[in-house]
């Protein structure tokens, strides 16, 4: 009976109605996602668009405490302390340099992102108004990437459609026509842009779009085109230059309105009302997707790991001065990797030292109370510029320097952060945990500040020192610093300012290979640089392993390297 059994369930399994072909058995799947319906919606599209701000925020702010710096180390702006006074810059800068290869793959991630939404919105089920609206996004991030490209690089490979297979026949266009395609994305992209009070605070406006060309127009010799994009921005009924205290503590003192500008939730237009703000990354702590965490440094900017000094090692006769980490105006918990240039920290100021409140000591620090009850220094204030006997403070120091406060967020650390927030001992109650060292707060791209540095640029380079002066001080009058005579407006001039108004904030290798000033700069302002720094540095070197990968074409060598 059993057998009989057996036999009439093989049967009926092998039925026609049921087949032996095992159809039975298949899932067939009620949705999936592949690269044939990945981009149909606008959800699909916006996917792509947040991970493009995810790259872009990655680059510069938040792979590592190392990566983002690489746009301030080895320029006139500050030494690596870590490294030694004699850093290998060939190897840096060279072809095999972690530095330049790595920044090449990260910004032809973007691109490639950027070229993936546009090849696939004529397949996509958008309506024609967001098929323009997407396609703008992205033209403007593929401009930022080939912008940041063709700075640090020259003339680079200029891939304008998404890449489904292997290549290996890139070759180098010329700078010009990276130039052109990018002034090009960025045209379409400011046309094509929401304006800046319709997009979410985070979000690339048109605003964005023209400050970016205004740059970029720069770059191409285009100082009319230059002006014309600036002023747009600029002009726009929606743009002012902060002037009065404002934000989440405006009642802090000591503070102005340049410290108000950096502190945590004040540098957004619509949560802030700042309306300097053209274009800020954002990191929110503990929000997913926010990047920011409070029980790691990974995922920070970790600019107040790496700008503030390392005071926990500050000390007289084997004794320290402070306690540690705090976050006091000792900054937190730096470790002191990133320190002011001589020229940056002192030179710079030396027509408004005392007045210019971007030198007030609560923007740039200089001095700092002892706070260690064990030193005979207890209560006193400690000064850079006159160390006490016995610290033995040499340039550079990773210990006791003068730091930008934007780096950190000084009494308004995140709560999680404290270790005793409840006790009653003024320094105790700001103790920091171990997983300190990450700068709490949105980070500006681009800022009015800026744009109109970049327009008295452009009317530098268009011979008129009247209107770039008049330019440069509308930023220097809010700082209450004295006015600039047209007859004293240089390039270098206008670097300087860069470095008054921006400083730690500012991609400064960019500016200064934008420019071709790299070498210039350093040779004349950062000797702890100067002795290895050549010209070819004023370009990177195109990495060896994407020569190599490259069988079917030449790509070229920049002049200099091998």
């Amino acid at each position: 009976m059993k057998t009989l059994y057996r036999i009439s369930l093989i049967l009926m399994l092998c039925s026609p109605a049921t087949s032996c072909k095992h159809d039975f058995l298949d899932e067939k799947a009620l949705s999936f996602l592949s690269t044939s319906n990945a981009f149909k919606t606008t959800e699909d599209f916006d996917a792509s668009v947040n991970n493009l701000y995810g790259l872009v925020r990655s680059e510069f702010y938040t792979s590592s405490d190392w990566q983002p710096m690489h746009y301030l180390y080895r320029t006139d702006l500050a030494v690596e302390v870590a490294v030694g006074s004699n850093p290998n810059l060939s190897a840096e800068f060279g072809s095999n340099g972690v530095l330049t290869n790595n920044h090449w793959s990260q910004l032809y991630k973007i691109v490639a992102e950027a070229n993936t939404i546009i090849s696939r919105i004529p397949a996509s089920q958008l309506s024609d108004a967001n098929k323009v609206m997407f396609e703008a996004k992205a033209k403007f991030f593929r401009a930022l990437g080939y912008r940041t490209l063709v700075y640090l690089y020259g003339g680079v490979p200029l891939v304008l459609n998404e890449i489904i297979g292997e290549k290996t026949d890139f070759v180098r266009a010329t700078k010009q026509e990276v130039l052109t395609q990018i002034t090009a994305d960025l045209k379409f992209a400011a046309a094509n842009l929401p304006g800046i009070t319709a997009v979410k605070d985070g979000e690339a406006s048109n605003l964005a779009a023209q400050h970016l060309l205004a740059e970029v127009c720069l770059a191409n010799g285009k100082f009319q085109d230059a002006v014309t994009a600036a002023s747009v921005v600029i002009d726009d009924p929606a743009t002012d230059l902060m002037k009065t205290r404002f934000g989440s503590r405006s009642t802090v003192t000591p503070g102005d309105v340049y410290w108000d500008l950096f502190q945590a939730k004040n540098q957004n237009r619509k949560t802030a009302n700042n309306t300097e703000a053209i274009w800020v990354v954002q990191l929110e702590t503990d929000v997913q997707g926010g990047s920011a965490v409070s029980t790691a440094m990974a995922g920070n900017y970790q600019l107040e790991r790496v700008h503030v000094p390392l005071y926990r090692d500050m000390r007289v006769n084997g004794v320290a001065l402070f306690q540690w980490p705090i976050g006091d105006y000792t900054g937190g918990r730096g470790v002191g990797f990133l320190q002011p240039s001589k020229h940056f920290a002192d030179e710079v100021w030396q027509s408004d030292f005392n007045n210019d409140i971007r030198n007030a000591n609560h923007n740039f620090v200089r001095e700092v109370v002892a706070t260690n009850p064990a030193s005979p220094f207890f209560g006193q204030k400690i000064s850079t510029q006159n160390p006490p006997p016995g610290a033995n403070i040499t340039f550079p120091s990773r210990v006791f320097y003068p730091y930008q406060s934007k780096a950190t967020t000084p009494f308004n650390h995140p709560a999680s952060l404290y270790v005793n927030p409840g006790s009653s001992d003024p320094i105790k109650k700001y103790e920091l945990k171990a997983t300190a060292g990450g700068t709490f707060a949105d980070q500006y791209i681009f800022r009015l500040a800026e744009t109109y540095l970049l327009r008295a640029e452009a009317y530098l380079g268009l011979g008129n020192a009247g209107a770039a002066a008049a330019d440069i001080n509308v930023v220097r009058s809010r700082a209450n610093a004295s006015p600039v005579l047209a007859g004293d407006v240089t390039i270098d001039y206008i670097l300087d300012e860069r470095l008054r108004e921006l400083g730690v904030e500012e991609k400064r290798m960019l500016t200064l290979m934008r420019l071709g000033k790299l070498y210039d700069r350093v040779k004349r302002y950062n000797p702890f640089y100067g002795a290895n720094m050549e010209p070819r540095f004023n370009l990177w070197a195109i990495p060896q392993g994407e020569i190599e990968r490259n069988r079917s074409a030449v790509l070229e060598q920049n002049p200099g390297y091998n």
